[in-house]
């Protein structure tokens, strides 16, 4: 009995070391990260139109956790516009014929209502008030000091100027890089195969930038920026996307494509690697001039759903003009 209880005890130490290494609650993330493989999946094996309106619903979710950011330090991004004009961006560049002209189109449009809306600086109902609270009562003094929703006026120092140009900033951020992704699916015949390197391989090198970084990390990457991030797990990150490029391409392409273009996984595993490591930079970077610790909490131990994505967003388009060029 007593065995049993201090092999108990020795595990939950063990686990409370990596939970504090990695910055996250590891049996959280894995189930939450388990239930999103598989609703992921299940959306690509019924119909390639429902994981399109999936990228939709997990856009508006995004899109709505980065209007509360902004919000704790005074800046306004009109949601109600940006969700109306990124679904229609996405839902447009998949079933038009003209994929990436009418991408292109929707984001200038998309971008031109989307400045106007946010210097108008319209708020209906106080839904966002109490997010903002919410936000701020688990974040830092000078967050809460410098969000509006604490002292009278407190929006007046940004300029309308301001809230534009952080409103054509998550356009460019959410829905153009997102439409990376539906664009994927429209070419050379294999959306199921393009979509889960679009959206997996990301996540798997997240993963395998974790598990490295914890039990191997030594060399800190960016400690300014994020702490937690090391030379080992970027490599580590690499190397999963690697492996998971070349299970996916072996699932799907034949022995011509395998004799022409095996070097194809391995340029795609270093780029996702990379580059959503450069992802995660970007997004821990905005969290800490913001002073939050996480974009939000819809995802049990992954924080937010901009926490999840920006490294699916960040490598969509290289993934995609690496499969397009190839005739993938």
């Amino acid at each position: 009995m007593e065995r049993n209880e201090q092999l108990h005890e020795e595990a939950e130490e063990t686990f409370d070391q990596i939970n504090k290494k990695t910055g996250r609650n590891m049996p959280q993330a894995i189930a939450t990260g388990a239930a999103l493989v598989i609703l992921i999946v299940a959306c690509l094996l019924l119909s390639v139109d429902l994981f399109v309106l999936l990228v939709v619903v997990f856009m508006i979710l995004a899109l709505w956790e980065l209007r509360v950011d902004f919000a704790t330090v005074g800046l306004h991004i009109p949601v109600f516009m940006l969700w109306l004009c990124s679904s229609f961006t996405l839902i447009a560049t998949y079933y038009s014929p003209y994929h990436l002209i009418t991408m292109s189109l929707s984001i200038i449009v998309s971008i031109i209502l989307v400045a106007i809306a946010a210097s108008a600086k319209i708020s209906v109902g106080n839904r966002l008030s109490l997010a903002v609270a919410g936000k701020l009562s688990n974040t830092d003094a000078s967050a809460r000091l410098e969000s509006s929703f604490n002292h009278e006026g407190g929006e007046q120092h940004h300029s309308r100027l301001s809230h534009a140009a952080v409103s054509v900033l998550t356009v460019l951020y959410i829905p153009l890089l997102a439409s990376c992704i539906i664009i994927s699916l429209t070419f050379n015949g294999h959306p199921i195969a393009h979509a889960i390197m679009l959206v997996f391989l990301p996540a798997l090198s997240d993963t395998g930038g974790l598990f490295a970084g914890a039990w191997l990390g030594k060399h800190k990457l960016s400690p300014r920026i994020s702490p937690k991030k090391s030379v080992e797990g970027l490599i580590g990150s690499m190397l999963f996307a690697m492996a998971g490029a070349f299970a996916v391409f072996a699932c799907t392409y034949d022995a011509s494509n395998w004799a022409t273009r095996w070097w194809v996984p391995i340029v795609a595993g270093v780029l996702i690697g990379a580059v959503g490591t450069f992802g995660d930079l970007c997004a821990s970077m905005l969290k800490r001039d913001i002073g939050i610790k996480d974009m939000g909490h819809l995802l049990k131990g992954h924080g937010g759903v901009m926490d999840r994505v920006d490294s699916i967003l960040m490598s969509a388009p290289f993934t995609c003009a690496l499969l397009w060029v190839t005739g993938l």
